[in-house]
């Protein structure tokens, strides 16, 4: 078997400029010192003048502060940076969503199912529970399910309902009237502000 002589492969042609640099917003969210394409910024923040720089003399200024200059809203004009340790500015936007996260209210709800001909006692089990849940800040959703040719009794059941919230009238309050969605009719109650 005869060797083929080796052949280096042509050069890829250069399809004109190089693309710019996207950061990848996993890894730098932010833009930093020579990766910021501005030919001019607006410079924030308490270790400098505000005002319109040079990209130049804001990336001089960063130098001689010894920190780094953070593009922090590039669709701005001209885009609006500031001059911190770029370490230290990710630990404090990461700490701040950690509180935004943990001040944001977790809306529960409780569901409590009912049939068109429930009892007294099935009945006050269930509102009990109920206020437990309104007491500890869920909201509940109350429903009466018809199986079959129980939809007849459609009154009945918002009956109950209306009774139901009636009941819970000191511990939460009525968002939406008894409503039928297909087999269901519907209840929401939210828990009062104390």
């Amino acid at each position: 078997m005869e060797k083929k002589p080796f052949t280096p492969r042509p050069p890829r042609p250069n399809n004109g400029p190089r693309r710019p640099f996207v950061p990848n917003k996993e890894k730098d969210p932010y833009a930093t010192n020579e990766r910021i394409r501005a030919r001019e910024v607006r410079l924030v923040g308490d270790n400098v003048e505000t005002g319109i720089y040079s990209i130049q003399e804001a990336l001089k200024l960063a130098e001689e502060l010894e920190l780094d200059l953070i593009e922090i809203s590039p669709t701005a004009e001209p885009p609006v940076c500031k001059i911190l340790d770029y370490q230290k500015f990710l630990y404090q936007q990461k700490k701040r969503q950690k509180e935004q996260k943990a001040k944001a209210t977790k809306v529960v709800v409780k569901e409590i199912r009912f049939g068109p001909q429930t009892d007294d006692h099935d009945y006050n089990f269930k509102l009990k529970h109920a206020v437990g849940f309104l007491q500890e800040g869920a909201k509940v959703k109350a429903y009466v399910f018809f199986k079959g040719r129980s939809i007849l009794f459609k009154e009945q059941g918002e009956v109950l309902l209306l009774r139901f919230a009636n009941d819970l009238e000191e511990y939460g309050k009525v968002d939406q009237m008894p409503v039928l969605e297909g087999k269901r009719m519907i209840i929401m109650l939210s828990p009062k502000k104390k």
